[in-house]
């Protein structure tokens, strides 16, 4: 794989915000906006522009925005009334159209202990839907520490996104909790017990509204100019929109034709001259001798298949050696969405890992729908060791999987764990990995394994694995098992 661990640049070829009910000193607050989200105006209440064409009529710059809003106090301590507010959130709104919701903080470092919960104005029908719960812990999926992602000066704190789809209003509340006040509300009886006082909320609270824009118009660059790479190549100069999308589709050019929209499947004959011709001068005279075990390529939506507008992640590539692992997790986003409505999602993920957390690019290396199709994920080749921000603490020498819904209640569908496998048993392969197996990892530091240990894994692991969350969800990680012995299967063991 030494070829694969080649510079990236040598690959490349070729409003503010109008919040009417929101005071004007926090209205000043706000970050700045780019200027074609600026310029497109604030819908009017009651009366949402339904149809693509009629968005674009009203919205110009419909290729996918986002709207960050500070959030004001809802309570306050009537004794110490100096002392911060233990609840924040906003008022029932009219925003401009937006598909996805997240809260975001200053420091990345800072949780959010408490509650999040969220109310939105389907877009059309003008029907507001219940108070939903948005996932609060999300600070195990990132980049490693230490490494010039992390420590770029961008990166924020922020809770799981969530998928709304549509919507022209919002209500938002974020409510703090300690933990065992947390407990104490699913069913202990209240007044008999000294609960700790709540902690406070982290600085900073916003809540970021993300429109993924139209499938036809994602990736028409509307956006600021990619940035420049940070770290040792911040003086590298930032490439143009066009350059980007060429450089994004290069990194994939031995397995499929320059702006492919997706990686044809192949047969397992055909896999094995795949991995052969990926590896020409790296392999030993016994491993060519060998047979290999490489699962047939699944087919694989490319990043132009979904729309993604290049010019939003850090330009260049960050390369890992090798894979020696896949972590799989769930985006905890919700499951109401239909597979017609993917790309729309991803490219929502996208912008807000991107724009509201202030990473280099998505973090996860592929994602998997309901319906089992395949995605590409952070840009730089899929059959290439791409360093990911998908698991605190692990993401070198391994790739992220995510499968979009959330699957602590809900079961993980059948489609999706076998795209799981099918994708593992290739992947893998190309690393001469056998999905039943173990490897060892280096802790590059999490809060359940140490700084410098050398931790032994599951080949398939979940992302609770290595780090001490819920993630990929109970009812997808008890199917881990299943997805290890298909994986090895189609790998012909």
């Amino acid at each position: 794989m030494r070829g694969f661990l080649a510079s990236s640049i040598g690959v490349t070829c070729a409003a503010a915000l109008a919040l009417p009910l929101t005071p004007p000193a926090l209205a000043a607050t706000a970050r700045p906006v780019p200027a074609a989200e600026a310029a497109r105006p604030a819908p009017h209440a009651g009366t949402p522009a339904t149809t693509p064409a009629a968005r674009r009529a009203a919205e110009p710059s419909a290729a996918g925005s986002t709207q960050s809003l500070p959030l004001q106090p809802l309570t306050r301590d009537r004794a110490t009334p100096s002392a911060p507010a233990t609840e924040q959130g906003l008022s029932r709104r009219a925003v401009r159209h937006f598909s996805l919701v997240g809260v975001v903080w200053d420091d990345p470092d800072a949780e959010l202990h408490g509650r999040v919960q969220v109310r939105t104005r389907t877009a059309g029908t003008g029907t507001w839907s219940g108070w939903q719960d948005v996932e609060t812990h999300n600070a195990d999926h990132a980049a490693d520490r230490d490494t010039p992602e992390r420590t770029s000066g961008r990166v924020r704190g922020a809770t799981a996104p969530l998928w709304v789809g549509d919507s022209d209003g919002v209500e938002l509340r974020v409510r703090s909790e300690s933990d065992d006040s947390a407990a104490d509300s699913t069913g202990h009886a209240s007044g008999t017990r000294n609960l700790p006082a709540a902690p406070p909320l982290p600085s900073g609270l916003r809540l970021e509204l993300v429109d993924p824009g139209e499938d036809d118009d994602a990736s028409s660059g509307d956006e600021e100019e990619p940035r420049a790479a940070g770290g040792a190549n911040a003086g590298t100069p930032a490439l143009t929109e066009t350059s980007a999308v060429a450089e994004a589709s290069a990194a994939n050019a031995d397995l499929a034709p320059l702006g492919a929209t997706e990686i044809a499947a192949l047969n397992r004959a055909e896999s094995e001259q795949e991995y052969l011709a990926l590896n020409p001068g790296a392999l030993t005279e016994r491993q060519l001798r060998a047979k290999p075990y490489v699962g047939p390529r699944p087919g694989i939506v490319t990043r132009r298949g979904w729309g993604a507008n290049e010019g939003l992640r850090e330009s260049g590539f960050r390369y890992t050696k090798k894979v020696k692992a896949a972590f799989v997790h769930h985006t905890a986003s919700g499951n109401n969405y239909s597979c017609s409505q993917v790309p729309s999602l991803i490219r929502s993920i996208y912008r807000y890992h991107v724009k509201s957390m202030g990473w280099r690019d998505i973090g996860y290396n592929f994602l998997i729908d309901k319906c089992g199709k395949i995605y590409e994920g952070r840009a730089g080749g899929v059959a290439k060791p791409v360093l990911g921000a998908h698991t605190l603490g692990f993401n070198s020498n391994s790739m992220g999987i995510a499968v979009l819904g959330s699957y602590g209640a809900t079961k993980p569908s059948k489609s999706a764990v076998k795209a799981v496998a099918r994708l593992t048993a290739w992947k893998l392969g190309l690393y001469r990995v056998n999905p039943k197996g173990k490897t060892t990892l280096k802790s590059a530091g999490s809060n359940l394994h140490r700084k410098g240990k050398k931790v032994r894994l599951n080949v398939i692991s979940g992302h609770r694995d290595g780090f001490k969350t819920e993630c990929p969800g109970r009812k997808l990680y008890g199917k881990l098992g299943s997805a290890r012995s298909k994986a090895a299967r189609y790998q012909g063991r």
